[in-house]
């Protein structure tokens, strides 16, 4: 056992929202890393800029909140990532611009060496809109075996495949996302009305489920247990989008597991046309009759406890009420 906080990477785009008060930093897995950064946590971007004014700024702002910028690559032929973002009747539309450097992650030696030795990984569908960044994202998250490995669902234009879905939950020990993606995926994924998160939980052998509701709070679901965070507050940020409503990295980073049991098996990615969900296996729990949320007089439902985890040591996984 080591004092040493857990290095967690975020892995995919790393790019600008171009907003109309200007550009801000984005791109989930980056967010990701700043805030699971914040915490005190060891946490580094794995992604991929352009040789121009943007690359050279993201890089700058990483290094001034004290952010290892090694694992971001450079790259001579496409542009730093960006996204137009218009607000039209307070709601954000996306122009996410394609071909750009983070569609151009290259798996090297110095990402293989990362992969094996990072506590926690968050990646995301839109990440793998493109090669040669798919096969990467995904080659890292298979050798990745030791490590928590948090899909968080970015559903964006038409990025995203049921395959792809399907590939990318199975190599996950976490799934996170909205209520929104949720509708999409599920029939995406044939997975039964008001039961699908419990068949994710079960199909995909997921240690959790995480489910953002809004202004409602977050909810998080293991295969015995559900809890409901508290309803969230906050002054209105009339220019903001979703970029800056990023989860807190303290759930991104909740779980770091052991290296022995069944935590030791590599995750697999299906080749060619693969069933959308895994074969059945032996339930190691039974499912709600109709409903994905328990009763209140469930032992399994926490009621006002939030959905909160903060930062932890390395081999065990600790949630706290806040």
């Amino acid at each position: 056992m080591t004092n040493s906080p857990p290095l967690i990477v975020g892995l995919g785009e790393a790019l600008y929202d171009l907003l109309p008060a200007g550009p801000a930093l984005g791109g989930a897995p980056l967010n990701a890393a700043v805030q699971a950064h914040q915490l005190g946590n060891n946490s580094v971007v794995a992604s991929r800029i352009g040789r121009d004014a943007l690359g050279q700024s993201l890089l700058d702002d990483l290094v001034d909140r004290g952010m290892d910028t090694v694992f971001i690559q450079s790259d001579d032929d496409a542009a730093t990532g960006t996204v137009a973002i218009t607000l039209h009747d307070g709601e954000p539309e996306y122009d996410i611009h394609s071909g750009v450097a983070w569609d151009r992650i290259a798996w090297d030696k110095s990402l293989s060496s990362l992969a094996k030795r990072c506590d926690a990984v968050c990646f995301g569908t839109l990440g793998q809109r493109l090669e040669p960044a798919r096969s990467t994202i995904q080659q890292f998250v298979t050798t990745a075996n030791q490590a928590v490995r948090l899909f968080d669902v970015n559903l964006r234009q038409d990025y995203f495949s049921a395959e792809l879905l399907e590939a990318a939950c199975r190599a996950a020990s976490i799934v996170k996302m909205n209520e929104a993606e949720l509708a999409i995926i599920a029939p995406l994924l044939g997975l039964v009305q008001k039961e699908e998160i419990w068949q994710m939980l079960e199909h995909f052998d997921l240690d959790l489920f995480v489910l953002t509701r809004g202004k409602l709070g977050t909810a998080l679901y293991s295969a015995n247990s559900v809890t409901l965070g508290q309803p969230v507050r906050f002054a209105a940020e009339p220019e903001a989008d979703s970029s800056a409503r990023a989860m807190p990295a303290a759930r991104r980073s909740c779980t770091v597991r052991p290296t022995t049991g069944r935590y030791s098996k590599p995750p697999t990615w299906p080749t060619g046309s693969a069933p959308l969900l895994p074969p059945a296996r032996a339930p190691r729990r039974s499912f709600p009759p109709t409903c994905s949320r328990p009763a209140e007089n469930d032992s399994r439902f926490t009621p006002g406890r939030p959905a909160i985890s903060l930062p932890v040591s390395r081999g065990r996984c600790r949630v706290f009420p806040q």
